[in-house]
């Protein structure tokens, strides 16, 4: 039989993996950050398509109004 586990062995190992986890979180809400700003940007550009769209249809109404259209 090898290797001697000891308590101080095992607190090293619990710091390393107890640190390791603090970077995942840290990682994780970096990532939670951008993809909630990533949503709130697609959500802004669908309001802005649906305000070009009504825009646009006001717009031809009034062409044709103006060519005498039905």
């Amino acid at each position: 039989m090898g290797d001697k586990i000891d308590l101080a062995l095992l607190a090293r190992q619990q710091e390393q993996i107890l640190a390791e986890l603090g970077t995942i979180r840290d990682d994780q809400r970096v990532m939670m950050a951008i993809i909630q700003r990533l949503d709130g940007t697609v959500a802004g550009l669908v309001n802005e398509v649906r305000a070009m769209h009504s825009r646009h249809d006001r717009l031809a109404r009034r062409v044709e109004k103006l060519e005498g259209g039905p």
